[in-house]
């Protein structure tokens, strides 16, 4: 499992949703998000932006690149 894949489990978890909240939310079908959790897929840029804005964290940290996860604003 990559850092994106962990972190994002970990985000929605933490969040107490499911994978079909954020899933809706991205507006795509849950095996879809299910397989960025399993790091199999990987979203594409407005998808990241999407779930980096939903979960209110920095993208480098999203995808690992920084260790801060607060955005900048």
């Amino acid at each position: 499992m990559n850092k994106f894949s962990q972190r994002l489990k970990e985000l929605r978890l933490n969040k107490g949703d499911t994978q079909k909240i954020i899933a809706d939310y991205l507006g795509i079908i849950p095996h879809a998000y299910q397989k960025y959790e399993y790091g199999e897929r990987e979203p594409n840029i407005d998808k990241l932006i999407a779930i980096a804005e939903y979960f209110d964290v920095s993208l480098d940290w999203l995808v690992g690149r920084s260790e801060t996860q607060a955005r900048q604003p």
